[in-house]
């Protein structure tokens, strides 16, 4: 033994000679939150003749400089060390637990043999901290500014001061996809390492992405959780551009009103641009984020563009609600052309109208006289009784609406001796001779002629020929309108 302390003796004289050959490696400070465990990573060299000195009944202790050694018997009983290291690999790596801030020191590593092999590396010390929160955790990179649609890698890292129970790494929910991996740092401590990917959005721009780092404590309190954030900002085309118009709601046909674009973009919009879509055909009526603008010009659907320096955002088809009087009121007869005067037609008064139509009312016009003569969309009636030109009235809410002037061509006699039938056939059935009847059927065709009843050649038919202001017979002939007797 005496022999021993001189050699040791002798090897701290002999500094820089032999004395170089003893040294232990340890990081220089670890920090270790209150009621959880610590693991310090520990290695040394000894001389070479003094490794067969090594096996499995060499203790590892530590030494703090007030020359205590930790834990002692006053420490509490639930502090413990293990050492996990293989002390005859030179391995001194050493777990304690249950720590308490006031085992805040710094030791030093001792190796005692049950031999002649005793020795303190007091050259080498660690720095335990031990703290009531946990340091926060690392980003990187520590800001975010990309392009939507650019794939991102975040890295978050925090200290593993206890390897038995690392912390876990938790990201902000729904970002994407992230692994976990507990990395050895060059000084041998550990480190949680969680990389996160995901692909940026536009939903991701200003919001914070959170990594939280949970520590579980052994002394049976609430788990220590620290979190570092950054701010995200993406840069994106306009996006959700939408239209408003005041005022809202249907507007007379002559009001002004105020078309507003909005879009959520980054950079801000630049410039706004208003079309109107009728089909497939898009016609410009105006820039600016607000448009103010007759209402009347904008019947068709609409919609904006808005352009930042990603790109352009379109908004969907509005349309507005325009309301206005009847336009456009016209009068169709069914069935068309020349027409028997008992025979029943069909006027139909149809109309450009917003809100819709809500009546329509039939008159007859014989110049300053207007004579109502029926209603309803479809007006079935006989062709005699429309004998004067007519027109439609149509209403809404907003106003009236009529038709130009409108006749039915009514075929006035029948074809030749047609309205002296009534003579002409009482001789014909008297039962006269054939050459007879023929006589007399001349005969009364010349009376007929006289009076003005018949007109014997075709292009003499008459027509009812009506204009916008009066009636008039279309030859030199006024019309008679009732039979001979």
């Amino acid at each position: 033994m005496a022999t021993s302390l001189t050699f040791l003796l002798v090897c701290c004289l002999l500094q820089g000679v032999l004395c170089d050959e003893f040294g232990a490696t340890l990081p220089q400070i670890i920090e270790v939150i209150s009621g959880s465990c610590v693991t310090i990573p520990c290695s040394f060299n000894i001389q070479k003749m003094l490794e067969r000195n090594l096996h499995n009944g060499c203790e590892a202790k530590w030494k703090s400089k007030d020359g205590s050694f930790f834990p002692s018997n006053s420490e509490d009983p639930a502090t413990t060390k293990e050492v996990t290291g293989n002390l005859t690999k030179k391995d001194c790596t050493t777990t304690f637990t249950n720590m308490r801030p006031d085992y805040s020191k710094e030791y030093s590593f001792r190796l005692e043999c049950q031999n002649d092999l005793k020795w303190t590396f007091a050259e080498t010390s660690v720095t335990i901290s031990v703290k009531d929160n946990p340091p926060f955790p690392t980003l990187q990179p520590s800001t975010l500014t990309v392009m939507e649609g650019t794939s991102v890698s975040l890295t978050c890292s925090a200290p593993a001061p206890c390897w038995r129970h690392p912390p876990t790494l938790t990201w902000t929910s729904n970002l994407g996809h992230s692994e976990e991996t507990l990395q050895e740092e060059q000084d041998k401590t550990k480190v949680k390492i969680s990389v996160l990917n995901f692909t940026a959005s536009h939903l991701h721009h200003e919001k914070n992405i959170f990594c939280t780092a949970a520590y579980k404590k052994q002394d049976g309190s609430t788990d220590a959780l620290v979190n570092t954030s950054l701010k995200a900002s993406i840069s994106y085309s306009p996006k959700d551009t939408t239209v408003s118009v005041s005022p809202s709601g249907p507007v007379p046909e002559n009001t002004n009103v105020a078309l507003t674009c909005s879009s959520n973009a980054n950079p801000a919009v630049r410039s706004y641009t208003w079309y109107t879509a009728d089909r497939h055909q898009e016609t410009y009526i105006g820039n600016g984020h607000v448009l103010n603008i007759e209402a009347s010009k904008v019947s068709s659907p609409f919609f904006c563009k808005a352009e930042n320096d990603v790109g352009v955002g379109r908004s969907n088809l509005s349309q507005i609600d325009v309301q206005y009087s009847p336009k456009d009121t016209t009068v169709s007869v069914s069935p068309s052309g020349p027409v028997p005067e008992n025979t029943n037609v069909s006027l139909t008064c149809s109309s450009n109208a917003n809100p819709a139509v809500r009546s329509y009312t039939w008159y007859t016009a014989d110049r300053h006289q207007e004579t109502y003569i029926g209603n309803g969309h479809v007006l079935n009636i006989e062709a005699s009784k429309v004998n004067s030109p007519f027109f439609c009235k149509v209403e809404n809410d907003v106003g009236v609406g009529r038709s130009i002037l409108s006749y039915i061509d009514i075929l006035g006699f029948e074809q030749h001796f047609g309205h002296c039938k009534g003579v002409l056939i009482p001789w014909a059935i008297a039962g006269f001779s054939l050459s007879v009847n023929v006589m007399l059927i001349i005969y009364t065709a010349f009376l007929c002629k006289a009076r003005g009843n018949v007109r014997p050649k075709e292009e003499d038919r008459t027509y009812m020929s009506l204009d916008r202001r009066n009636v008039t017979a279309s030859s030199e002939y006024d019309v008679i309108a009732q039979t001979p007797k």
